[in-house]
Order: structure tokens, then C-alpha cells, then sequence
């Protein structure tokens, strides 16, 4: 039997074409050999001229209109209509002189960026950035090893109007992920791009600056080498330094200006950071030299190889970039549950001496503890004096009962822990699970600074933590007496620096509570569910209106009858009597049809000829019969009648 064959396969070709009228090129003319910057009449007999001399007359008549011109940049933006599109491209790209002069024409592709600092719109800008850009951000970022989702380049086809809308969204998708990430979020590369007016100086120029100000005093010192970007803050610079005496040992010189919560006056300033050199505590890492001025501080400690406790944890080199070090581990992995309970009581206890002290801090992280062999250490004191913003801010602005800085210092402790516990930051903040941990008491302890109801209900005190079973059980051995000695005026100084941080944090956690409710707000009135709401109520509404109109218009006929028949008896007619008009005035309701004539009767006694009254009619009655009939009405039923005309005179 033979087999039947399979139908050919067929192909149809099919062109599509782009159904916008006009298309629209943002194009930048270069004029490698300088001289006179043509005007705006002149840009635009330019692109006549390049679609004479590509497609001759017929290009030349072309419509093209030049939208904006720069003369300063000498970019503009051109319209054309989409069938010629083409030949405005190709004369463009094939223009090599102008005037005798080398030129090019570069066809621009650019993307306009609104960036917004904070909840208030009023703190919002816009920058315009190219694709190249964003390729030169994201190699810039490869550094931190993380795959970023920046979508791939195209050769041919990239100016396509599908293309150009995709390509939007996949590099608004990129910025929320580098927004959102915490580390990314707050390096110079990310503030940069978003923000370049506002990061355009070098800081590590200016730092060097000061160091060598500072130093003209001190010629003992000597700067080795800057320690690039092994911070996260910007405007923090650290230098490798060494004692000229002493050329083996390392020290560590860090660089920082004030910042948004500096209110010590100058002078108080200058006074509590050069206290910090007599500070001495067992968990505090011990500071070598510290001076400040009106504008910055500088402060030197000893070089640690070891790295600090975020180091231990990552299993990084201290000298490497902070993006490097930190931002995607190769693995993760926690501290065993004895370093745990060693580590947090010995920073708890750190805490609470400070806060007996009334010295604020509010900037614990575990790139801000030192390892001391098996002792954390404090670094960083400095930080609260210059008024600089805390690492986890952006976490704990969001809750308004972590309004001071005890509690400030209790949550980035929960930070801590959880990173020590896991070997990792939490996902997000507050946490609604935590994975399986050492031990229950870590979890508990966790439980009690970083879910949903400590924010609500406030974070514990550094007492109660000392408490809890994972570290009272824990015994130091370190038998150093601390000593801080704060004059009273500082301690004052102090107290009120320590309240205006705090009211300035409460005031931004208001505007930012403010802002989520009212956004909250927004997006239940704009969702589909509660327009469908509206939308019901709406109907419900215009019907009981209708309705209550209905009843009223009813009630006024009902009025106007008994207004009309009260008092009088309507006169008894005859078959073939015309009804009388009724005297209420005009109604969408007929009258009643007259009653039947009265069968003979005796001669009356009197002379006045009786009368029956008109009984009122029924109005709901009639108006039921009447829209019963208006909607049972049928065409078809009715019947073709016949006249007979004769009013037309006859001959006979």
C-alpha cells in the first residue's frame, strides 16, 4: 500500500511595518577640526544639503524639521516621516564636510532618568544617559562579581521603535535592582551616575589635601599608599600610614568631613574627638592619634591583618574594595555558636558602657568591629561626633519606634548577629522566618529585635539582650578597666547633639510614614477591585435617584388631583359629550376615562339636577398599567384599517 506524502510545507512572507507617522532621531554633530558653530538655520541646511547630495532633488524636498537645537553641544532633535527614515539616516551617517571642514553626524539614542532622594518630590531631577553609560556603569560594577540584569547590546535594529520600548524597560529594571541593592545603593559608581552634580569632586584629592595640612605640624608621620574604596562611605578616605622612627609598623589613617547630624559647635568638636586618644576600654579598638578642625577629622589607629569582624565572616582581605569584599560572597557560611555568644556579649557590654557614658554611637556594623585575636573591639567613634548618616539608616528610618539611639544601637546589633549567625545580611527587614540557626536562643534573641512586632512594639534595652540565656551565661576574661573621663560642659555638648539626631530622625520617619500611607492609599483607590466598588455604587445611587424622582413626580400628580377635585363635583356627561380638560395642568399621565351614565331615574324632588363625585383614580394603579402596556406593545398587532374620504364633492 503505498504511503501518502506530506503536504509541502509553505511560508509566507510577511513585512511589518511600523504604524507611527513621523519618527524622531536625537543626532549630535562633531567637528573634529573646530571653528565657527553653526546656527540653528544653517544645522538645518546642512540636512538638506546631505540628502541633496545622497538622493538629489527628490531627498532634498524631503520634510524634515529640526525640533530643538543646542548650538552649545550643537545636538538637535529631528522629525521625520517614517517612510523616509532611511534616506535621513543614511545621508546623515555618509556627511563627511561641512565648509570645507571635517564633520560626522552620530545618531543618539538617549534615555531621560528621573532620580528623587527621599519621600518629597520637591528633592527630584533628571538626568539623560545613554546606553554606553549604563554598559560603562555595569562594567564598572563587575567588581562586586553579582550578575546584573542589564540588557545585551544590539548592532542592527537598535533604533526600532519595539526595540527602544523594551530595551526602557529592561534598563528600568536594571536601576531597581541596583537601587535596591544595599551595598550598590551606596557606592561612588551608583551616586555617581544617578547624581553627578552632587559627586563630580574627588574626594581622595581633597583628603590628601588635608592630611599633608594636618601633618605640617607633625612631621613624624608619613602616608605610604591610599587604601582605595575599602570603605563605603564617599567622602570617608583611608590612608596606609608609618612612624618615620618606626618604618615596620603599619597604621591606619582615616579621613572624613561632617556630616548631616554634626550639631557639636566647632569648638566641642575639636575638643571631643581629640578625647577619643584617652579612651580606654577593653572592647574598644585603641585610637593613636585623633584631631579635628572646622571642616574634618582625621584619626589614626594601628593596621590590623586580621581585617575586621565582616572580613572574618566573608573570608576577605582587608585591603580589597568594599564592593569586592562584600557584595557576593564565594561562600556563605556563619560563625560557630561559642564566637557567636563571645562576640555579641563583648559588643553588648561595649554598648552599654557607652550609653552609661551618654556618648552616642548608632553605627555598629561588623565592618565597624576589629578582631583582636579572640576580642571584638569598637572602631569608629568618631562617626556619631561628625554627625555622619549610620550604615543600616535606610532600615530603621522605616520604623517610628526605633526613635533613639540606644535603640538605634540595639537594632544594628540584630544586623549583626543575624550576619554572624548566617553568614549573610537578612533579605529583607523586619524578617518573617528565620532558617535553622546554632541555637533556639539565637533565634530568640533575633526574634526579639528584627520581626514585625519589635518594630511595633520597640526595641528591647542592652540590658535585657544581657540577660537572655545566649549570653548570660558567657564569662570574659579580660580584666582591663575601662576609662572615659567626659568633662561635664561635653557631656552636656553631648546630650544635646544626641537629641537633635534623634529629632531629626523622628521627623524623617513622620515624613516617611506619611508618605507610605498616603501611597497606600493611592493604590487601593486606583485598584480594579475598588473601582468595580465605585462602579456598583455609582449604579445603586443613580437608581435610588430615579427612583425617589419617580416617587416625588407621583406625589406631585397625586396633588395636583386632589387639588383639582376637592370641593367641586366634576358635571355628569353624556357618551357623546366631550371630556373636560383638567385643569391641573400638562401630565405624562391620561385621565381616567369618564364613568358610565346612570340609568333612568324618578323624577327628583328638587330642581338641581344631581351629581356624582369623581372618584380619584388609583395613580400607582394607572402608572403599572401604563408601563405594562408601553412594554407589551407589539407592532404586529396592529390592524390595517380602512377610510372612506368624503369630503370630495360629488357629481352626480
Amino acid at each position: 500500500m503505498a504511503r501518502a506524502e506530506p503536504p509541502a510545507a509553505t511560508f509566507e512572507r510577511r513585512v511589518l511595518r511600523s504604524a507611527a507617522e513621523h519618527h524622531y532621531l536625537r543626532v549630535r554633530l562633531e567637528l573634529p577640526d573646530g571653528g565657527a558653530r553653526p546656527s540653528v538655520a544653517q544645522f538645518k541646511q546642512l540636512v538638506v544639503s546631505a540628502l541633496r547630495e545622497l538622493h538629489g532633488e527628490v531627498g532634498a524636498a524631503l520634510p524634515v524639521d529640526v525640533l530643538t537645537y543646542e548650538e552649545k553641544t550643537l545636538s538637535a532633535i529631528l522629525r521625520v516621516v517614517s517612510s523616509g527614515l532611511v534616506k535621513l539616516w543614511s545621508a546623515l551617517t555618509l556627511l563627511g564636510f561641512y565648509q570645507n571642514r571635517r564633520c560626522a553626524f552620530r545618531v543618539l539614542q538617549e534615555y531621560i532618568i528621573r532620580v528623587q532622594r527621599g519621600v518629597s518630590a520637591e528633592n527630584s531631577w533628571q538626568i539623560v544617559r545613554r546606553y554606553s553609560d549604563f554598559d560603562l556603569l555595569n562594567n564598572s560594577l563587575q567588581i562586586s562579581t553579582l550578575s546584573l540584569p542589564l540588557p545585551p547590546k544590539k548592532l542592527i535594529g537598535n533604533m526600532e521603535r519595539e526595540f527602544i520600548a523594551e530595551r526602557q524597560k529592561g534598563l528600568q529594571a536594571y536601576l531597581d535592582v541596583i537601587t535596591t541593592h544595599h551595598i550598590l545603593s551606596n557606592c561612588e559608581l551608583v551616586k555617581k551616575f544617578l547624581d553627578p552634580n552632587s559627586y563630580s569632586v574627588n574626594y581622595t584629592e581633597i583628603a590628601l589635601q588635608h592630611v599633608s595640612m594636618f601633618f605640617r605640624s607633625e612631621p613624624k608621620w608619613e602616608v605610604v599608599e591610599p587604601l582605595k574604596d575599602i570603605g563605603w562611605r564617599i567622602r570617608k578616605k583611608y590612608f596606609l600610614m608609618k612612624i618615620k622612627n618606626q618604618p615596620k609598623e603599619r597604621l591606619m589613617l582615616s579621613w572624613a568631613d561632617p556630616g548631616p547630624d554634626k550639631y557639636l559647635s566647632d569648638k566641642d568638636l575639636q575638643y571631643a574627638v581629640k578625647l577619643l586618644s584617652s579612651c580606654s576600654h577593653p572592647y574598644i579598638y585603641k585610637i593613636t592619634f585623633a584631631t579635628a578642625n572646622e571642616s574634618s577629622a582625621l584619626v589614626i589607629r594601628p593596621f590590623s591583618e586580621k581585617g575586621t569582624l565582616k572580613d572574618l565572616i566573608y573570608k576577605a582581605k582587608p585591603k580589597d574594595p568594599f564592593l569586592k569584599k562584600y557584595c557576593n560572597p564565594k561562600k556563605i557560611q556563619g560563625l560557630e555558636l561559642q564566637q557567636i555568644k563571645t562576640y555579641g556579649r563583648q559588643i553588648l557590654e561595649v554598648l552599654k558602657f557607652l550609653h552609661e557614658k551618654g556618648f552616642p554611637y548608632g553605627h555598629l556594623h561588623s565592618a565597624n568591629v576589629m578582631l583582636d585575636g579572640d576580642t571584638c573591639k569598637l572602631l569608629d567613634l568618631e562617626n556619631s561626633l561628625l554627625g555622619l548618616p549610620s550604615f543600616y539608616r535606610s532600615y530603621f528610618s522605616q520604623f517610628r519606634k526605633i526613635n533613639t539611639l540606644e535603640g538605634v544601637d540595639v537594632h544594628c546589633f540584630g544586623h549583626l548577629l543575624y550576619e554572624m549567625t548566617y553568614g549573610r545580611p537578612p533579605d529583607t527587614i523586619p524578617v518573617d522566618s528565620f532558617p535553622p540557626a546554632p541555637s533556639v536562643f539565637v533565634v530568640s534573641v533575633l526574634e526579639s529585635i528584627l520581626t514585625c512586632e519589635a518594630m511595633k512594639n520597640g526595641m528591647p534595652t542592652v540590658s535585657r539582650l544581657l540577660q537572655m540565656p545566649l549570653f548570660s551565661d558567657v564569662l570574659l576574661t579580660n580584666s582591663e578597666k575601662p576609662q572615659f573621663k567626659i568633662p561635664t560642659k561635653l557631656k552636656e555638648a553631648l546630650k544635646t547633639s544626641k537629641e537633635c539626631i534623634e529629632k531629626r530622625l523622628t521627623e524623617e520617619q513622620k515624613l516617611i510614614h506619611q508618605h507610605r500611607r498616603l501611597t497606600r492609599a493611592q493604590s487601593h483607590h486606583g485598584s480594579e477591585e475598588e473601582k468595580k466598588k465605585r462602579k456598583i455604587l455609582a449604579r445603586k445611587k443613580s437608581k435610588r435617584s430615579a427612583y425617589e424622582s419617580g416617587e416625588e413626580h407621583s406625589a406631585k400628580y397625586s396633588n395636583s388631583n386632589n387639588s383639582a377635585g376637592s370641593g367641586a363635583s366634576s358635571p355628569l356627561t353624556s357618551p357623546s359629550s366631550p371630556t373636560p380638560p383638567s385643569t391641573a395642568g400638562a401630565s405624562s399621565i391620561p385621565p381616567a376615562p369618564p364613568p358610565p351614565p346612570l340609568p333612568p331615574a324618578a323624577p327628583p324632588p328638587s330642581t338641581e339636577v344631581p351629581t356624582q363625585p369623581n372618584p380619584q383614580p388609583d395613580v400607582s394603579a394607572s402608572r403599572g398599567a401604563l408601563l405594562s402596556s408601553i412594554q407589551n406593545f407589539q407592532k404586529g398587532t396592529l390592524k390595517k384599517t380602512q377610510t372612506c374620504d368624503y369630503s370630495a364633492p360629488r357629481i352626480s
